[in-house]
């Protein structure tokens, strides 16, 4: 069920990998497996949002060394995060036909290797951060807890998908109290935004193996409350997405371009849930996938262009 801190999957998802595409996938470096196998490029769904938190608390001039420091924690987070993930999914990965082909049940990669990339890319996030702030060191576990706990959460509760979501949240969140290290009301809008955005399409992500999670005793907001329930708290979460956007301007000197993005990333979320509807895999990748990638730039851009434009 439900995606992993990127909402991703690896190749072949559709089910398990051909002995030919096999073969073919073992001569490319184990380096270059563990960037699909992670999917690197998915980066996106979390690093444009931390960038908008860095822009804001530094009024448009972050600074050089800090910058650096955050993105390198953000995505050390994040990728550790996946590489766990797909360790810890992998006999459920294997018995589900739409993810059986991903790298380790498909024997592409091994598990010490996934289990390797996680430790140094944890690394990364501790080293970063214990060279930020105290707070930002004094956090960690709690930040272990939300990237490392999502593949078990969905093994005992529905809100697994929220779980996610305030994961994804720690990224923003984490930029902001590393340059100010310390907690401030106005940095919770833009973190709420990105949970219940995350929330939103990791519930439609899900809706590809309801029937799989049911029957494994898997926990997911549409096993549970079925399609119907699925979609309803979904686009609960995404005008919870946009109120929190649109919110920004009461804490930030945000104006005109902050609103057209944010009225643009309404637009789009509006069409991550017609495209769904059409109920295919395909349909579901591109809800779930294509358009939450376009998603963050444009906000990352609406908030540049009042900072430095307008």
């Amino acid at each position: 069920m439900g995606s992993d801190p990127s909402g991703t999957d690896g190749p072949g998802t559709a089910g398990p990998v051909p002995a030919a595409l096999a073969a073919a996938a073992r001569p490319r470096s184990t380096l270059a497996m563990l960037g699909d196998a992670v999917i690197i490029r998915h980066t996106l769904f979390s690093l444009p949002f931390a960038v908008i938190a860095l822009l804001l608390e530094s009024g448009g001039r972050p600074p050089l060394v800090d910058t650096a420091l955050i993105l390198l924690a953000a995505a050390g987070a994040r990728n550790a995060a996946n590489a766990l993930n797909r360790v810890i999914d992998a006999r459920i990965d294997a018995r589900n036909p739409r993810t059986a082909g991903r790298h380790l049940p498909a024997g592409l990669l091994s598990r010490n290797s996934l289990l390797l990339f996680a430790l140094v890319s944890g690394a990364v996030t501790v080293a970063a951060a214990a060279l930020l702030n105290p707070l930002c060191a004094a956090l960690l576990p709690v930040a272990a807890v939300l990237v490392g706990g999502y593949s078990y959460s969905k093994r005992f509760t529905w809100l697994c998908h929220f779980w996610l979501g305030l994961a994804c949240a720690a990224a923003p969140m984490g930029a902001f109290l590393a340059l100010s290290g310390r907690f401030e009301l106005r940095y919770f809008p833009l973190a709420a935004a990105v949970a219940l955005w995350v929330a939103g399409f990791d519930i439609i992500y899900a809706l590809r193996d309801i029937d799989f999670d049911r029957r494994e005793g898997i926990h997911s907001v549409p096993a549970r409350f079925g399609e119907r329930g699925a979609r309803l708290l979904s686009a609960a979460c995404h005008l919870g997405t946009v109120a929190a956007l649109a919110s920004m301007p009461l804490f930030w000197d945000l104006g005109a371009a902050w609103l057209a993005g944010t009225a643009a990333a309404a637009v789009l979320l509006v069409a991550e849930h017609l495209v769904s509807r059409g109920g295919t895999e395909r349909h579901l990748r591109i809800a779930s996938y294509s358009i939450n990638e376009v998603i963050p730039l444009v906000v990352l851009a609406s908030a540049a262009a009042d900072l430095y434009v307008f």
